[in-house]
């Protein structure tokens, strides 16, 4: 989340009005992520938060509404869409599409503990498990094809041997899909800034603007590429069983996505990798913006390319029966 399009006092103030939201008390720009625009606004009846969409059209922006709206209704910690005077969930708002959304209580973990993975795991199943009835279809825009296409843009950015190492990864990838795995709507980006706690408590899974249709296992290896690795992206083994032994006692893992953990942990670890090595050489304007540090994912992208030799999912030999 960053300030990419500024918004000005009375500006939102006319905004408002097509809300039963009540007079704006203040708003204040959020300056984490890197994607949207997003103020925290008050109102005298609510807090909420609203966005601006700078890289989805009006008529894609759909999906991710209905989704979050679908979620929450089925009992699933999401934010609601605000519904306007006209019960629609998105306007515009300088020129971009533009959506309130409730704001959830808690804030963010930063250093997780295997509790917690515990807890993502059980809400992950259930989220997978109650978008299986949403009607919406949505390409995984950061796919194989985005992926393949980011890399062939970035190779003359790199060093001799990083940009070898993509060129050897995207061949591993080009080479090992995993579009048959079982699947349906993914959170694609469940980092840790994107789920809120109060105390042990989650209380919130936010920021579905990556959200798609793609494999649920997929989903799994984007959420433990961060929230079960140590600084030098090994993971924690308390943690990660933790995450697939909840996960698992809610939506099965099968002895076929078993088998494809390496291929695909690699291409959750390459995915991001390559987005913030993309944001870092090509940025976007923005009066507040946060990149995030390519290398991070580097050591993680490293870390899984050694362990796909090796790992056959062992902590599945616990939660699985294999």
């Amino acid at each position: 989340m960053s300030v990419f399009t500024t918004v000005e006092r009375d500006e939102l103030d006319a905004f408002l009005l097509h809300y039963p939201a009540g007079p704006l008390l203040g708003f204040e720009g959020i300056s984490d992520g890197i994607e949207n625009t997003n103020y925290f606004v008050t109102t005298d009846k609510k807090q909420m938060v609203l966005t601006l969409f700078e890289t989805h059209t009006f008529d894609e922006m759909g999906y991710f509404l209905d989704l979050m709206a679908h979620l929450a209704e089925h009992g699933i910690p999401s934010a609601h869409p605000v519904m306007d005077n006209n019960q629609q969930y998105l306007r515009v708002l300088n020129g971009k599409p533009a959506a309130l959304l409730d704001r959830l209580d808690g804030t963010s973990l930063d250093h997780p503990l295997d509790k917690h993975c515990t807890t993502l795991g059980t809400a992950l199943a259930k989220m997978h498990i109650a978008g299986s009835d949403f009607g919406g279809h949505r390409e995984n825009g950061r796919g194989h094809h985005w992926r393949m296409e980011t890399a062939a843009q970035l190779y003359t950015h790199l060093d001799e041997a990083n940009a070898e190492m993509l060129r050897d990864e995207t061949r591993f990838q080009q080479a090992n899909h995993f579009d048959t795995l079982p699947g349906g709507v993914i959170h694609a980006d469940l980092f840790r800034d994107n789920v809120l706690w109060s105390g042990d408590m989650l209380t919130g899974i936010i920021d579905f603007y990556y959200a798609c249709n793609d494999a649920w296992l997929y989903d799994l290896a984007v959420a433990a590429n961060d929230w079960c690795v140590e600084a030098d992206g090994s993971y924690v083994q308390s943690r990660l069983d933790a995450l697939l032994t909840a996960y698992h006692a809610i939506r099965p893992i099968t002895a076929v996505e078993s088998a494809a953990w390496p291929v695909v942990a690699r291409a959750a670890a390459l995915r991001f990798w390559l987005s913030r090595l993309h944001d870092w050489h090509f940025p976007r304007a923005g009066q507040i913006t946060h990149k995030k540090d390519p290398d991070v994912f580097l050591r993680i992208m490293q870390q899984r390319r050694k362990d796909s030799a090796a790992l056959t999912f062992n902590t599945a030999t616990t939660c699985c029966g294999y």
